[in-house]
């Protein structure tokens, strides 16, 4: 796998590009030619924390993972875990997909079996919607202790859904 690694706010040296490389050069046996693969790293540094984004474009699919810590050589190691559950977890997905789709760009000869979990709906909620504000709708959201709240804008009529970000601000998923 070939890497474009920059950094943002942060001096990329040898020792964390190595680094870098060495552990993300792990999820070569996944893939099925990891030579024509650029994986795309971004490393941040905001205050006593540091963040690495890794995007890697396979063919008609994307692994990305992003991970945030006090310790920037932790933050590659958990980001890279996170992405070898993924392409794990998916493996079953991926194969079904792959007879459709044909040359995804995965090798599966490396991948264990992982036992599928049958997740079920265990409860369903039913709600009113009253035309509200983001202002309101917000307000609602921390009222009720909850990381997303779903509302009809007043302005626009459209369902939203708003939602706590991990940097503590809010988004906004607009529906038409």
């Amino acid at each position: 796998m070939k890497f474009e690694i920059r950094g943002d706010k942060l001096l990329i040296t040898e020792a964390i590009k190595n680094y870098v490389e060495e552990k993300l050069s792990r999820l070569d046996k996944y893939l099925e030619k990891p030579d024509e693969i650029t994986a795309k790293i971004t490393l941040k540094a905001r205050g006593n924390k540091q963040k690495i984004e890794v995007t890697i474009p396979i063919n008609s699919l994307t692994l990305r993972n992003e991970e945030e810590h006090n310790d920037l050589y932790a933050a590659i190691d958990i980001v890279v875990d996170k992405l070898e559950r993924q392409v794990i977890k998916s493996k079953t997905k991926i194969q079904s997909k792959a007879l459709k789709l044909k040359n995804v760009g995965f090798n599966f000869e490396n991948v264990e079996d992982e036992k599928e979990e049958t997740k079920k709906i265990v409860r369903r909620k039913k709600l009113d919607m009253k035309p509200m504000s983001e202002e309101e709708a917000i307000l609602q959201m921390n009222m009720l202790n909850h990381d997303f709240f779903i509302f009809q804008d007043s302005e626009t009529d459209y369902i939203n859904v708003l939602y706590k970000r991990k940097d503590g601000n809010y988004g906004i998923i607009e529906t038409k």
